[in-house]
């Protein structure tokens, strides 16, 4: 029987032979050995970027760690950001070695979120992202019809995207930027897209941020911009399976289904090269009239946050 304990690269790694989480079908070793099998892969979408982290501690209910602990070794590179909904600075990791995913796999974190910026231009998404999410107990394909339609969307506005899975039940698009833009005018861009999505099949797809105005539609979340993050292509995911986020070809997209890639299947897949690297276009510009577009839509967080207010009230009058 393999030790409980080992070594790697200076980071000690226990209790592998752990089940990860209720359902995983995986141990922490399978999670360890993978991070480390697909590291040339998985360290560039992470590199420089401000990470959190989804982990999953034993008998515990996942958690979101943006924070870094007061543990963390001192070679783990960081870096700190004011949060303005917390009034406070937030030390985040940079993973931006193997040395430190190791650590965080042996920490039980699970999920890579990355922020959408580095550090080196945290004004300026480096990707329009679109993030398509099919509704409750609707089928993949579901996802992969309306991000037929956020492709058609772009090619009109002169923009080409990568895909890949989300690694849970939905699609992402990844267009990515020349820096031009800065992240408000990112965030526009991104709402027009969704908007003329939307309007190639409104029976498919929606932008409507309340999930009671969807009506069993594939909702076009265009929320991903500003201070969001977004899992990290190649990242694993806390579901059963544990599946991963896995680059796939719009030609192949409707093939496949998520559970196609796990933390078992994935390494093999990508011994022959990095798919998302592969098919990521040049970075793009995005055009004043696309953006002015965006403008003129409300943001849709803050849409549906009034409109909640503006339903409890009616209600409220109503007895």
């Amino acid at each position: 029987m393999a030790a409980e304990k080992e070594e790697r690269d200076g980071v000690p790694l226990t209790n592998l032979d752990q089940e990860l989480f209720a359902g995983a079908g995986a141990t922490k070793r399978d999670l360890v050995d993978y991070l480390d099998a697909v590291r040339d892969r998985l360290i560039p979408v992470l590199q420089d970027r401000p990470l959190s982290v989804i982990r999953v501690l034993r008998g515990q209910d996942k958690f979101m760690q943006k924070n870094l602990p007061k543990y963390t070794p001192d070679w783990v590179a960081r870096t700190d950001v004011w949060a303005e909904a917390s009034h406070r600075e937030v030390h985040y990791a940079l993973c931006n070695d193997r040395r430190t995913l190791l650590w965080f796999g042996n920490q039980r974190a699970v999920e890579y979120h990355p922020a959408l910026t580095t550090i080196a231009d945290p004004a300026r998404p480096t990707h329009l992202i679109m993030d398509l999410d099919p509704p409750e107990g609707g089928a993949f394909d579901l996802a992969v019809r309306a991000a037929r339609l956020v492709r058609r969307a772009l090619a009109d506005a002169g923009l080409d995207g990568a895909v890949k899975t989300s690694g849970a039940k939905g699609v992402h698009v990844f267009v990515p930027l020349d820096g031009t833009a800065a992240a408000p005018d990112v965030a526009a861009a991104t709402r027009a897209v969704a908007v003329r999505a939307e309007r190639l099949d409104p029976e498919l797809a929606t932008t409507a941020f309340i999930v009671q105005d969807r009506h069993g539609k594939v909702f076009l979340d265009a929320t991903r911009s500003g201070g969001a993050t977004v899992i990290a292509a190649y990242s694993p995911r806390v579901r059963p399976g544990v599946p991963v986020s896995f680059p796939v070809a719009w030609d192949d997209l409707g093939d496949v289904t998520p559970a196609d890639f796990t933390v078992h299947t994935a390494p093999d897949l990508l011994k022959a090269g990095d798919p998302w690297a592969t098919a990521m276009p040049a970075p793009q510009h995005l055009s004043a009239d696309l953006i002015a577009e965006g403008h003129t839509i409300p943001v849709a967080r803050v849409a549906a946050m009034h409109e909640g207010k503006r339903r409890a009230k009616a209600k409220r009058e109503a007895g």
